[in-house]
């Protein structure tokens, strides 16, 4: 047997979804909550499993925002055959070189994310065509030093991400600025997921 086959017969012995019609389902609900509530951290639980450096939550994200006609851009981390491999094997996605076609974005390294002009703004007309942008994470804490405002937060909420540099806050400020247009963002840890959507407003104190 040869190295390919043997790689993607390991891959595809990975277990995917134990029930993919009500997991996905579960995903996406989470992932509603948590773009309704920036910032609010959601514990994730469902079984997966996914290759090296791939989390179970970003890998449960892509199984279930993802198809074939959802373009998907990887960071040089994530970029990986065996990655390439599982997701073309579970949800068929098209992956793209281009950064400026995906309509999602994998970032395995958080302390390495990309400009943002890289990616799929929007437009004033069509903000809806703007990307969101899936970063794995060490930890996320609803106790840090980011407060976020906006809507769907009544007052304030605080959040920790783990790691968070000091430059991603000035990418954030970024976008922000382009409100409507602007990205979404994503962030998994191994066991919880937060979002900030381009209409909440960060600070750090």
């Amino acid at each position: 047997m040869s190295e390919i086959s043997m790689t993607r017969v390991e891959i595809s012995d990975l277990r995917g979804f134990d029930d993919p019609v009500t997991c996905s389902q579960r995903i996406f609900r989470m992932l509603l909550d948590a773009m309704s509530s920036p910032g609010k951290v959601i514990n994730s639980d469902i079984p997966l499993e996914a290759p090296t450096p791939l989390l179970a939550t970003s890998a449960g994200i892509c199984l279930t925002l993802l198809d074939p006609e959802t373009p998907l851009w990887l960071d040089a981390k994530a970029d990986q055959p065996q990655v390439r491999t599982y997701l073309r094997f579970h949800c068929g996605c098209m992956l793209t070189a281009r950064a400026k076609e995906a309509q999602f974005a994998l970032i395995a390294d958080a302390l390495c994310v990309p400009p943002l002009e890289q990616f799929e703004l929007g437009t004033d007309e069509e903000p809806e065509r703007s990307a969101t942008l899936i970063i794995q994470v060490e930890a996320l804490s609803s106790e840090g030093e980011l407060k976020l405002t906006g809507p769907g937060i009544e007052a304030a909420r605080r959040l920790h991400i783990d790691p968070f540099p000091p430059s991603f806050l000035q990418q954030l400020a970024f976008n922000q600025s382009l409100f409507p247009r602007g990205l979404d963002f994503v962030f998994a840890s191994p066991k919880q997921i937060a979002a900030i959507p381009r209409s909440t407003k960060i600070e750090v104190q």
